[in-house]
């Protein structure tokens, strides 16, 4: 009986229709990136301090600027940081009833009393010193003692994924890859126009949920079945082509940002592309390998046909026609630590790049410079796989992902330059890890479970990143660094893990 590889292999293991069809699909991949890490400008925390309904309006009449105000009114205190203006108590006084005139904005007088005098709390809202935009944090006042609803934010949409990729991995093995992208694409379209309505925080939050239940699944639909859809040898390479589509998103979203101030309508922005996705019926093909694995033969040998005509090749086997997956045995061991890696990376990858938000600088700068140091990461892969295999690779980058942010944490804020370029490498050496256990986990399934299982496992990354949000910013208050020590030891210890991940049933 004739295999399905050797018909596709007369068919085009990776002709025109494949190049078509996966290029159209790493478009996927951009709006991905996109609610992955949109935390960073939607729930962007900008420099904050009480608002005194006194000093606003000396302000006003004064036409003092927010800093000015702040540099009179607002005292300062010691944080993980060093010494800033205090954000969530203000001067218990009445301003109106001191020395503070329009011409001495600064007076040594009200300077001198600043750290005796009594204070009390932020009970008539903040001042933001983010003029002209505005993010769900700054439109909830979502900071001092709620600042924690920011990480349930993320964490939300990693629930969302969580559940989600169970159950539409479940779905596209069940009713087919195309009907379950289609239908999800529907889904995340009316889910990601309720995030940017949601009336009030918690509405948010649901509907945050509701979003990520279809994006992540989506994505993983995508990914198995352009790698379905080439030979064998190909799909290395689709897949990780798939995955860089993601860095490019990185690349955009800092300009989206930019040009877009206000995060609702940078939600709706995110949301389009998912709406225009449904016009893939009319141009994608469902997987033959998942009919094949169904025993719709026929409908298998059609589509086969229909990419054959498309290459230009001619189809001379007309015999019955069976899945020719080499299956590997999936053991306990390559699952147990593939889903390891999976939680492992995602922590530290999502951590770093949260961690832009809260460094203080140019946020839309840093971002950018950033992303263009992930792009590299998928040439480097496919540079290596194939001439020294996956584990050495797979070892270095985390190594130097782990060392990168363990240095990094203690290179000092004057060395600005060397801080951030050390950085920058950790960042591409986590990126190389995640990008590398992803395409690995595809190839630990047979046809017939292989969207579920990659889903399962991709479960432990979800469950990273609902940790990740809180790890970062709840450590980040004690000490800045904190962060990237813990990404680095975790980095590190994921090197034991290694070998018994890259088991004989998946090439080295």
């Amino acid at each position: 009986m004739t295999t399905f590889e050797d018909i596709l292999e007369e068919a085009g293991a990776f002709g025109r229709s494949q190049m078509r069809i996966v290029s159209i699909f790493c478009l996927v991949s951009i709006p991905f990136s996109f609610v992955y890490v949109g935390i960073v400008f939607q729930g962007f925390t900008p420099e904050h301090w009480c608002r005194d309904p006194a000093v606003s309006g000396i302000r006003e009449r004064c036409g003092w600027s927010l800093q000015d105000a702040r540099r009179a009114t607002v005292p300062l205190m010691n944080s993980s940081t060093g010494v800033t203006y205090n954000q969530c108590q203000r001067l218990d006084m009445d301003w109106n009833a001191t020395g503070l005139t329009c011409d001495n904005p600064e007076s040594e007088l009200i300077q001198a009393q600043l750290s005796t005098l009594p204070m009390t709390g932020c009970t008539d809202g903040w001042e933001y010193d983010y003029e002209g935009r505005q993010s769900f944090v700054t439109e909830f006042d979502l900071v001092c003692a709620d600042a924690w609803y920011v990480d349930m934010f993320q964490a939300m949409l990693s629930v969302g994924f969580l559940v989600g990729s169970i159950a539409i991995g479940y779905l596209a093995d069940k009713y087919g890859r195309m009907k379950s992208f289609l239908m999800t694409n529907f889904f995340i379209g009316v889910a990601g126009i309720l995030v940017a309505t949601s009336p009030n925080y918690i509405a948010l939050l649901v509907f945050r949920v509701l979003f990520g239940f279809g994006v992540k699944g989506g994505w993983m639909v995508g990914y198995v079945l352009i790698t379905e859809l080439v030979g064998v040898e190909y799909r290395r390479t689709v897949g990780v082509t798939y995955q860089m589509f993601f860095s490019l998103g990185i690349l955009i979203l800092p300009l989206l940002a930019y040009f877009i101030p206000n995060w609702r309508w940078l939600q709706v922005v995110f949301t389009i592309p998912y709406i225009c996705f449904l016009t893939y019926y009319w141009f994608i093909p469902e997987s033959p390998r998942w009919l094949l694995s169904q025993n719709k033969r026929k409908e298998a040998l059609e589509i086969t046909k229909a990419i054959a005509k498309e290459n230009k090749k001619t189809l001379s086997k007309n015999t019955e026609v069976q899945d020719g997956d080499k299956e590997a045995k999936l053991t306990d061991c390559s699952f147990k630590y593939s889903g390891v890696n999976m939680f492992t990376s995602a922590v530290v990858y999502q951590g770093l790049i949260m961690r832009l938000g809260i460094l203080g600088g140019n946020v839309y700068v840093d971002f950018l410079i950033s992303g263009i140091v992930e792009l590299p990461a998928a040439f480097l892969i496919l540079l290596t796989i194939e001439r020294i295999g996956r584990r050495l690779p797979f070892a270095a980058a985390n190594i130097v992902a782990g060392a990168a942010c363990l240095i990094t944490a203690f290179i000092p804020d004057s060395m600005f330059w060397l801080k951030s370029a050390v950085a920058c490498v950790g960042r591409l050496g986590i990126t190389m890890a995640f990008e590398m256990v992803v395409f690995v986990n595809t190839e630990l399934y047979p046809t017939v479970i292989r969207n579920l299982g990659v889903s399962v496992c991709s479960t432990l990354c979800d469950i990273g990143g609902i940790i990740a949000p809180f790890l970062l910013y709840r450590l980040a208050v004690i000490w800045l660094e904190l962060p990237l020590i813990i990404f680095g030891t975790k980095t590190e210890h994921k090197l034991c893990c290694l070998y018994c991940q890259m088991s004989p049933n998946v090439p080295n």
